[in-house]
């Protein structure tokens, strides 16, 4: 009797997909394919998801930015164009819709700046874990990817070690990478996704500090911190030319001029710094008024001054306090010298501080106290449309990992949130 092969049914792998890096934009990748029905292996070195999110804001998480498209936009300070086809796909409404689904109640503030009512990150971040949980996604936590295996210019699975110290493997034929950039690296941001697409022959853009506080040499800076300044205009020169102005918050600490007007204009000041050529930050302390308008302000508050007050106490009418003593520094009157003494000289020279303080940029913060990472992740080599390597079948990269950062404000997360959303469809 003629024998037959016995016909065995192919094996099917335990996973469709492994996503790398529990952050942002890998539980919204993660949940994303999940509930589109692929088996979803979620790694993340941490011991809990979402490290970023939960302090991100100060502990509030400003979630997205409900500016319109186009306004949107002008705040993406790197590939802006290639970001417009996962924003067009889930956008800062789509993005507000999803987390009220998650019950997560929103409220918009200044800015048109987006929080959770509740002011806790947490509910962020626990509303993208509920997504990848509800959605079936197995999540291993202080579990190391060591790298993506491919053969034939496609992906097959990832290496890791386990909790436990062992090396293993997962074979997949997709792979996620959404590991974060280098900012925060007590957060698990160390730059593992840079290494992995280097190795799998991507360009990595040079990573410098974005959003990043500003180290000036001015010498009355250690008289200035812990002071915060509402409504300034403040002017970046790069060579001695305005490139940039921003009108809001400057703050000053041990780290150096921050505040969000010093970290929007961060990016270029550090690519400037990178390139060796002078900043400065121009500071207009009285915005709201012209030079001739602050004069007749000055005569009329020395008018109703007593002629023995001094002239620390004029200043102390137009500045606040923990300016006064900076001030008189920087235009060498003594605190303590009589305002009846005050010339028409020492005016101007009051006039033109307080319209132009200035303050040297010699350097910037490092990647601990940065907000975010410029560079990244060439996406000259990522397709636009689906997030998926040009060079390598079945690798996706998402959030921060690639060459995108914006403005404070909402900005960058929705970048997480929309590259994660696409790059989860795992388009074809």
């Amino acid at each position: 009797m003629e024998q037959t092969e016995e016909i065995r049914p192919v094996e099917r792998l335990p996973y469709d997909v492994v996503v790398v890096g529990a952050g942002a934009a890998g539980m919204m990748a993660a949940g994303t394919a999940a509930r589109n029905g692929k088996r979803v292996l979620l790694l993340e070195k941490m011991e809990k998801s979402g490290r970023k999110v939960r302090i991100t804001g100060k502990g509030r998480c400003n979630v997205t930015n409900a500016r319109p498209a186009e306004e949107f936009a002008e705040h993406v300070r790197a590939n802006a164009a290639f970001f417009t086809q996962a924003f067009a796909e889930f956008n800062n409404r789509a993005t507000i819709r999803f987390f009220e689904r998650q019950g997560v109640k929103l409220s918009v503030e200044r800015g048109e700046r987006v929080f959770p009512a509740s002011g806790k990150a947490w509910d962020i971040a626990n509303g993208l874990l509920d997504f990848c949980v509800e959605n079936g996604v197995k999540i291993l936590y202080e579990t190391r990817v060591t790298e993506i295996m491919t053969l034939g210019g496609k992906v097959f699975g990832v290496r890791y070690i386990n909790k436990r110290g062992f090396e293993r493997k997962e074979e997949c034929a997709q792979v996620i990478v959404a590991t974060g950039g280098v900012s925060y690296p007590a957060t698990g941001s160390t730059g593992d996704g840079y290494a992995f697409a280097a190795d799998l022959g991507h360009s990595v853009e040079p990573l410098r500090p974005s959003l990043t506080p500003l180290v000036t040499s001015h010498p009355q800076m250690k008289f200035l911190h812990g002071l915060l300044l509402r409504n300034v205009r403040a002017t970046l020169f790069v060579d001695n030319e305005p490139v940039r102005e921003e009108f809001g918050e400057i703050g000053f600490s041990e780290r150096g001029v921050e505040g969000a007007v010093a970290l929007r204009l961060s990016r270029l000041a550090v690519d400037a710094l990178i390139d060796e050529r002078r900043v400065k930050l121009v500071l207009d302390l009285k915005p709201a008024l012209t030079e001739e308008v602050l004069r007749e302000r000055i005569a009329r508050e020395v008018a109703e001054m007593d002629s023995k007050e001094f002239f620390a106490e004029l200043l102390r009418k137009l500045v606040p306090k923990p300016l006064v003593m900076p001030l008189c520094r920087e235009m060498d009157i003594h605190s303590k010298d009589y305002i009846s003494r005050l010339t028409d000289a020492q005016t101007d020279r009051l006039i033109r501080t307080l319209k132009g303080f200035t303050l040297p940029v010699t350097d910037y913060a490092p990647f601990e106290y940065a907000v975010v990472t410029a560079g990244g992740v060439s996406c000259d080599e990522v397709n636009p449309y689906t997030m998926e390597s040009r060079k390598v079948a079945g690798l996706y990269f998402a959030g921060e990992v690639l060459d995108l950062d914006a403005d404070t404000g909402g900005y960058n997360l929705q970048i997480a949130f929309s590259t994660g959303r696409l790059a989860g469809m795992l388009k074809k």
